[in-house]
């Protein structure tokens, strides 16, 4: 271990540590830790994750059921929706409430920190929608030229 870095699960080599202006000026901000145990990682990888993102669009202003969010997340198996909503509500992103009825009723909704991603999330799909013409066609010109080099 170099001198100076703490073993400290939280202190991540890169980070900006809560403030925002941290790495401003700096030639290289997305050397995130490569560690496991980096915290800044871990929350990145949950909050970036494909399923975290659809969860977190969907419950925009509203709540849904399990079964709702299912239906309307093409692709997600019963498994994985509910490993994403666990790891959502313990990051603090997620609420869910167990109404006392029978069968029972469980809905999830975002908490006010989780709704704090939505302009963020809003930002990368619009991105996205503009985008998607030329990502598809620099695609196409990739695949022609890896087909012609085998």
């Amino acid at each position: 271990m170099e001198e100076g870095t703490s073993k400290s699960p939280s202190n991540c080599a890169g980070t900006d540590h809560g403030d925002p202006t941290a790495f401003q000026g700096d030639t290289d901000p997305f050397q995130w830790d490569t560690r496991e145990d980096c915290q800044v990682r871990q929350i990145l990888d949950r909050v970036a994750d494909k399923w975290s993102l659809l969860v977190i669009a969907l419950l925009e202003n509203r709540r849904l059921r399990f079964t709702e969010l299912r239906r309307e997340i093409d692709g997600v198996s019963q498994r994985m929706l509910t490993v994403t909503l666990r790891s959502l509500e313990r990051d603090g992103l997620v609420k869910r409430t167990v109404h006392p009825v029978v069968p029972p009723r469980v809905e999830y909704e975002l908490t006010p920190l989780g709704g704090t991603l939505h302009a963020t999330i809003r930002s990368l799909v619009t991105w996205t929608e503009a985008h998607q013409e030329e990502i598809a066609a620099a695609r196409s010109a990739y695949d022609s030229r890896a087909a012609e080099a085998v």
